[in-house]
């Protein structure tokens, strides 16, 4: 066979890969989107549930998907990124920290609802916090930690050598070096572990079943200590609990917590690729 011919064949192969990956993931979300769309509307997106959640809006459910994300990052991206910087940049490697790391590896690998029993023992029991924003953050927040780390240390280790031999021969600290050279470098590599982390907490539905969602709440939560609706338990609510809900409501709900994630890819590919084209390497 020539080189040319087993190039071609190659590329063939690719292409072919390609399609059975993209086209699948195209059509679903066009389905989803042309059986949502005709539910979308502004009252929608911004009534209260009502008549058992067959009428009325999904806005708790929005507001309280937003305030369960933002929970989430506000615990897990400076305690991800700060355990990363500390095994890249100052722990030797020995055998406790290989064992750190392979632990995180299979964190990451370990299902959601676990993470939710976890959640329900530690911070709805023991800590006493109830079903609540604040045990659900939390719950949320340690599945994703695992992500987080691992995807910022690799970006971490990415950053040339020589950056960080030229900073201290400068002058500079450690931790200076740290913090104005190799973190800029890094930052489209930890974006995307920090929108991955963020985007399954925002999809998950097992962890905020035990530790914070409500099944019918229409209202809105007053502090961090109340339950709150959210989109993923809202949707599988309605799904199989709720009998005679109509089909498009369902798929409506569906539209817009694929549009919330979604939305979230798309202002991180913007802060990647300008972040990107300021790199030097």
């Amino acid at each position: 066979m020539s080189r040319h011919l087993t190039q071609r064949l190659a590329f063939g192969l690719l292409i072919l890969a390609t399609l059975a990956t993209t086209v699948p993931i195209v059509l679903i979300v066009g389905y989803i989107a042309a059986a949502g769309l005709p539910a979308i509307s502004l009252e929608f997106l911004t009534a209260m549930p009502r008549d058992g959640m067959r009428a009325g809006g999904i806005w708790p459910a929005i507001v309280g998907t937003l305030l369960l994300t933002a929970g989430t990052a506000v615990v897990a991206v400076p305690l991800g990124i700060a355990a990363a910087i500390y095994l890249a940049e100052y722990a030797k490697d020995t055998p406790l920290t290989r064992a750190i790391r392979i632990a995180i590896i299979n964190l990451a690998g370990i299902p959601s609802v676990v993470y939710g029993l976890f959640g329900l023992g530690l911070f709805v029991l023991f800590l006493g916090f109830g079903t609540s924003i604040l045990a659900g953050s939390l719950t949320l927040a340690i599945m994703t930690l695992p992500v987080i780390i691992s995807t910022t240390e690799e970006a971490l280790r990415a950053v040339p050598q020589a950056f960080r031999v030229v900073s201290i021969s400068l002058g500079g600290t450690k931790w200076q070096t740290i913090r104005r050279i190799v973190l800029p470098q890094a930052l489209p590599g930890i974006l995307t572990g920090v929108i991955l982390g963020l985007e399954r907490a925002a999809g998950e539905t097992a962890p905020i079943l035990f530790t914070a969602a409500a099944f019918f709440l229409p209202r809105l939560p007053n502090s961090p200590l109340d339950a709150t609706m959210a989109l993923p338990y809202h949707l599988f609510v309605i799904a199989t609990q709720v009998p005679g809900m109509p089909v498009q409501i369902q798929y409506g709900t569906a539209l817009v917590l694929l549009v919330f994630v979604l939305s979230m890819n798309f202002f991180a590919t913007i802060i990647r690729s300008r972040a990107r084209a300021r790199r030097q390497w």
